[in-house]
């Protein structure tokens, strides 16, 4: 697929996303409270489609307690991501720090004029310039490809199921369609129906991402080695984030806090983020037929 297509793939994936959680809100709503409830949800479900649009990159930062930072503060990231804008041919994104320990890093905004690049302390710390800049270039490659919004959007799913709960407590009533039990299903789905779009929009966005990081730095091995560090780290340091935040970081923040057995298959199957190991995997696959081209020629 060539990123012309894949754009306006995103474009429609952007589309499906937000038509699918309006769908949930109106059979939710319609389950709940009947036609009062449905008017009611649809109602909640254009507001929450506004505001996601418009206000999700500006939350996703507010959750992550990120600090916009100047030059002046951290030359280094500022040069990286200008000179990687300049390669994606998008506009320079603003640049911000989170307190987080734990290595990571991600993108948000609605469109390339109106981005943002966002890495932990932590990442600061364990990687080296070629490494970070191999993970800037992925958070680029976000930016130029536009997965950015969808990824914002899908950083304010918990809180759009959240309003739910609210219609639940103050318009639900037993003589709905379905009753007590439609509205408990309607609760235990949402959640679920919400981490499977996620999960279906998300994984295949990083595999792209890495590959157009992979292009913007001229090598794919920077990012293979970062990727490799941040998911050990990953697995040893605490990251607190919410769960509809996790798709929008370079690595999932929460695999640390899968627990063993059955609990650890469940969080791998609902992860947004496909396995460190194949993307890896991928890259190095990419360093060896590039310089296999160079031998040949």
């Amino acid at each position: 697929m060539n990123l012309s297509s894949y754009k306006t793939g995103n474009a429609l994936k952007t589309f499906i996303f937000l038509a699918a959680l309006t769908g949930l809100f109106l059979v939710a709503g319609f389950l709940i409270g009947g036609a009062s409830g449905l008017v009611i949800a649809l109602v909640l479900a254009g507001a929450m489609n506004l505001a996601m649009y418009w206000f999700s990159a500006p939350m996703a930062l507010k959750m992550a307690r990120a600090k916009e930072v100047t030059p002046e503060e951290e030359p280094q990231l500022h040069q990286m991501v200008e000179r990687l804008a300049g390669r994606a041919g998008v506009p320079k994104p603003k640049v911000y720090v989170t307190p987080d320990q734990q290595p990571n890093a991600f993108a948000t905004g609605r469109n390339p004029k109106h981005a943002a690049v966002a890495v932990t302390k932590g990442i600061q710390q364990a990687l080296g310039p070629r490494e970070l800049e191999g993970v800037m270039a992925h958070e680029m490659a976000h930016i130029k490809n536009r997965d950015i919004l969808i990824a914002s959007i899908a950083a304010m799913v918990a809180g759009a199921i959240s309003y739910l709960t609210y219609m639940f407590l103050f318009f639900g009533d037993d003589d709905s369609p379905l009753g007590l039990i439609g509205s408990l299903a309607t609760f235990l789905l949402a959640p679920i129906a919400a981490g499977i779009i996620q999960m279906a929009i998300s994984r295949q966005r990083e595999y792209q991402a890495d590959a157009t990081g992979a292009q913007l730095m001229g090598d794919p091995i920077p990012l293979a080695d970062a990727l490799e560090g941040m998911q050990r780290t990953a697995n040893a340091v605490p990251m607190k984030v919410n769960e509809a935040a996790a798709p929008m970081y370079i690595v999932n923040p929460l695999s640390s806090q899968a627990s063993a057995g059955r609990g650890r298959r469940m969080t791998k199957l609902f992860s947004t983020h496909p396995p460190t190991e194949e993307r890896v995997s991928r890259l190095r696959k990419m360093a060896g037929m590039a310089s296999m081209e160079l031998q040949t020629f």
